[in-house]
């Protein structure tokens, strides 16, 4: 897509702070952070919403959503097992989707969003 911000931070034109990068996904910190830690991690490939995305792309869904554990542990927010059994700390993984599901940039991507209590603004 020729006007797509994140195609532009896929092909380098725009500057980004990557934090992951292979053949398939791009991760990067999200400009206008809702929380401590708050990633963007899209497919290099464009792919306007969830809703377009095709049974051919279940592969690459599954590696966009299974990447979300692994960037929340390098970035501190993965719940933790605490020694008296319970646990501490975690993320939140979030696709927005169409105008009613708050998406504001159309090229599929999933927020790993974490701190205490993120999605609640209490930083």
């Amino acid at each position: 897509m020729d006007n797509c911000i994140f195609c532009k931070i896929v092909a380098k034109q725009i500057p980004s702070s990557i934090v992951y990068e292979d053949d398939d996904l791009l991760a990067f910190k999200d400009i206008r952070p809702a929380a401590p830690v708050h990633l963007l991690v899209i497919p290099k490939r464009h792919i306007g919403t969830l809703s377009d995305a095709k049974s051919e792309d279940t592969v690459l869904l599954g590696k966009l959503l299974a990447l979300a554990p692994k960037l929340a542990a390098e970035h501190g927010c993965a719940p933790v097992l605490q020694a008296d059994g319970s646990l501490q700390g975690g993320y939140k993984t979030l696709i927005n989707t169409g105008p009613d599901g708050g998406q504001e940039v159309y090229h599929l991507h999933l927020h790993v969003i974490g701190g205490p209590h993120a999605w609640r603004g209490q930083h």
